[in-house]
């Protein structure tokens, strides 16, 4: 299968979400290439899973006087503070019949090049089920993941550096006031890639594309202007839409 690699972009949250849709979509009808992608997010943003509420995940006022952008995410699992400095997201988008149907065993698939990207900056990682990473027993990358119209699409992060006492001021983490013992605590639950190696942001990076691109027959590319075009649509008329951001989604059963 030929894959289509996306370098190392910068875009804000709505972008970011509507172009992993947008990508989706040209997947499905074979307009576009399966697609591997690494982002930043800038402004820096919350995003909460697909079945949370919004008002129940995030301080709005903190994240409004941070100047934070929040956004709900097309896929499951918790509130992610996503920090320009302290992280790399990847997106995977492909056939869901390319990988293993048991949804743990994908997710061990696609982590386990993380894990393999990882270990070429000599930090031993592990995947940890249902969809984490974890060094020493402390969650460095978590991941989430949704099929639909027989499309796989899992993203996730992996933290480079923590800024826990911003990720405690924008989540609903705690009613209580943010205290030393909270940061303490978290850190023992937390890691990130500075605390194992001196590798820079971007040394990272390549690591992460070695991990990724092994095996593969793959070309970098970038966005047509039919992706872009849809993209940009559905970030404001989706994904900055107040009735996608604030509707509270009830699991399918």
């Amino acid at each position: 299968m030929k894959w289509r690699f996306i370098g190392l972009e910068t875009h804000d949250a709505y972008l970011n979400m509507a172009l992993d849709e947008a990508v989706c979509e040209g997947v499905r009808v074979g307009s576009s290439l399966p697609t591997i992608r690494f982002y930043n997010w800038k402004p820096n943003a919350v995003s909460i899973g697909y079945f949370q509420g919004i008002e129940d995940e995030v301080n709005l006022d903190v994240c409004r006087e941070l100047g934070v952008d929040c956004i709900r995410r097309w896929t499951g699992g918790g509130a992610v503070y996503h920090d320009f400095d302290g992280e790399i997201t990847y997106s995977v988008i492909a056939p869901a019949n390319v990988f293993p149907k048991n949804i743990i065993e994908s997710y061990r698939l696609i982590c386990g090049w993380l894990v393999s990207g990882l270990k070429s900056l000599g930090i031993q990682a592990e995947f940890r089920p249902v969809n984490d990473i974890l060094v020493n027993d402390k969650k460095i990358s978590g991941s989430a993941q949704t099929r639909r119209g027989g499309i796989l699409l899992q993203h996730g992060t992996l933290l480079y550096s923590l800024d826990l006492k911003t990720m405690f001021s924008v989540l609903n983490v705690s009613k209580q006031k943010i205290t030393d013992k909270m940061i303490k605590s978290a850190k023992e639950r937390v890691t990130c890639v500075q605390m194992h190696c001196n590798a820079g942001k971007m040394e990272v990076y390549e690591a992460l594309v070695g991990a990724f691109t092994e095996g593969k027959d793959y070309d970098f590319d970038t966005w047509s202007k039919d992706e872009l075009a849809r993209a940009k649509e559905l970030a404001e008329k989706k994904y900055r839409s107040e009735e996608w951001m604030y509707s509270v989604k009830i699991k399918r059963v």
